[in-house]
């Protein structure tokens, strides 16, 4: 159907210039990376930790912008509870975190198991379990490990492994999974 609008346009035309108008008004996020386009506009993150008790629900990012004060309290969230050593976490991880959440489409906040973790806890846990890397991005402030009770591992990582941002494992059997803003990889059942 190509019959002309009372402005004289044809619909071809109208679908046209809408078409383009789209395009033209889509956002760019020319600080982010692709794989962030789950996150919208503004990112919110939303955790608690079973081990401290803290819960934290903040929107850290506006329009193409940190909000340097929200990443201040981030970091101290996701610090080495065992030690209670901060890290300045990386931004890339934590929008992997947002958008993987977005994508679940839940309102329940993931329960952090671990962020930043020191060497001297790394050490401890590897002496304690196979699982865990030597070099781990835990130690760089590029991980963490997650949970959520409405949503599988499976699912978790399947919402993580869509962002295409960094590596996803699935830990199955202790009910977590993995996100880290290192090379595009995952692992686990």
């Amino acid at each position: 159907m190509t019959g002309k609008s009372s402005s004289g346009m044809t619909r071809r035309a109208l679908l046209g210039a809408f078409a383009a108008t789209t395009v033209a008004a889509a956002p760019t996020f020319s600080n982010a990376a692709g794989f962030l386009r789950g996150a919208g506009d503004i990112r919110r993150i939303r955790m608690y930790s079973g081990r401290t008790g803290e819960r934290l629900d903040m929107i850290y990012w506006i329009e193409g912008h940190y909000i340097k004060d929200a990443f201040a309290e981030i970091n101290h969230f996701m610090r080495d509870w065992r030690t209670d050593d901060v890290m300045n976490m990386d931004l890339r991880t934590v929008d992997i975190m947002a958008a993987s959440h977005n994508l679940l489409d839940v309102n329940e906040p993931y329960m952090l198991l671990s962020g930043y973790r020191s060497p001297k806890t790394n050490a401890m846990l590897r002496s304690r379990s196979s699982g865990v890397a030597k070099n781990s991005l835990h130690l760089k402030g590029q991980a963490a490990d997650l949970r959520l009770a409405s949503r599988s591992v499976h699912q978790v990582a399947r919402a993580a492994i869509a962002c295409s941002g960094g590596g996803v494992g699935r830990y199955s059997g202790s009910n977590f999974t993995h996100m880290d803003c290192g090379a595009v990889r995952s692992w686990g059942g």
